[in-house]
């Protein structure tokens, strides 16, 4: 059922939805920007239409909304533990179509990956619920439509913003919210080209051989294993942990995550000092593989999105989507020979 709102209609429906759900949205950041007297965009909790930012891409996705960037587990006290409770209040977020993909492969990972559930991930995620920002034509480093990320299903309320601001109402939970105001069924549309193409190498395609094909040297000269990628990425999930005592004699403390990434240094680090994928080549194909190839292998689709938030936020301007490209001719050469 679709919906006709002013703006401010659109704001008295977050007023009314902020007693029962935390909204978040892409919303400006003021001076918080890579260089001076510049903002940036990332996803914050918004409470009336003038908060949303549209117009650009956020640099940061809605992922820590779901997997926080630091969380704590546990906490221990005189040999007792027990788990931080969370709000009670239920979570929405407004996302593109590529984010709802984006978090699906993390709940692949989370959820599915393996014989048990992670119920950190999961009481999280049950408290979730989608608005979608409808997206019919993209941003410059987006590739979404290579991806096959450019539409979904999975929403409970599809937003179109614009002088009047239209409602697909979805889900009977948010129907009551809506209740008095005019209605305006639309279609949601979806971006159906790209301005950028990636042409991803078939799964079968890809051999041992192509491990030590000399294209991953470019990266261990441009990379400088900064981990932006890792951390703007929706879809990638790797942590680290941490046990953090507190007081003189350590008796009380927490065990929390942290994200952690392919890039960063220290991540292969082991044991009796073993070290692996210590160039940032190696670390590069290691990303790349699991992105295109190996998820794809298990799941049956990419993990990649192809957001292009990983290229935005690069301080080197090294482009993931050239490096698919890339690969996908040293197959095709290698099919030559």
């Amino acid at each position: 059922m679709g919906y006709g709102l002013s703006r401010e209609q659109f704001d008295r429906f977050l007023d009314r939805v902020k007693d029962d759900y935390r909204v978040f949205g892409p919303a400006v950041d003021a001076d918080k920007g890579a260089f001076s007297d510049t903002d940036r965009v990332t996803y914050k909790e918004v409470r009336r239409f003038e908060d949303l930012e549209l117009a650009r891409k956020s640099w940061f996705s809605p992922k820590e909304i779901i997997y926080p960037v630091r969380e704590t587990l546990f906490r221990f006290c005189d040999g007792e533990t027990y788990v931080p409770p969370l709000d009670e209040k239920k979570t929405a977020i407004l996302l593109r179509p590529c984010d709802i993909n984006g978090i699906d492969r993390l709940d692949t990972i989370f959820l599915e990956n393996g014989p048990f559930e992670d119920f950190y991930y999961k009481r999280r995620r049950d408290k979730v619920r989608f608005f979608l920002i409808e997206c019919a034509t993209g941003f410059d480093s987006c590739f979404c439509v290579s991806m096959n990320a450019n539409t979904t299903d999975r929403w409970d309320v599809a937003f179109r913003f614009g002088e009047e601001i239209l409602a697909e109402v979805k889900s009977e939970e948010f129907k009551p919210y809506f209740e008095g105001l005019a209605q305006k069924p639309f279609e949601v549309q979806y971006v159906s080209e790209n301005a950028k193409k990636v042409r991803v190498p078939e799964v079968g395609e890809v051999t041992p051989a192509l491990f030590q094909h000399e294209l991953w040297n470019e990266y261990t000269a441009r990379c400088i294993g900064c981990g932006r990628c890792n951390t703007s990425c929706i879809t990638c999930s790797c942590f680290t942990m941490q046990d953090v005592g507190f007081g003189a004699e350590k008796k009380m403390g927490e065990r929390r995550r942290c994200w952690a990434g392919c890039h960063i240094d220290g991540f292969t680090d082991m044991a009796g000092g073993h070290k692996f994928r210590q160039s940032k080549g190696e670390r590069m194909r290691f990303k790349t593989m699991h992105k295109i190839n190996n998820y794809y292998k298990r799941f049956g689709k990419h993990q990649c999105v192809g957001c292009g938030r990983c290229e935005d936020v690069c301080p080197q301007y090294i482009s993931f989507a050239r490096c698919i490209n890339t690969l996908s001719d040293a197959v095709r050469e290698g099919k030559c020979k």
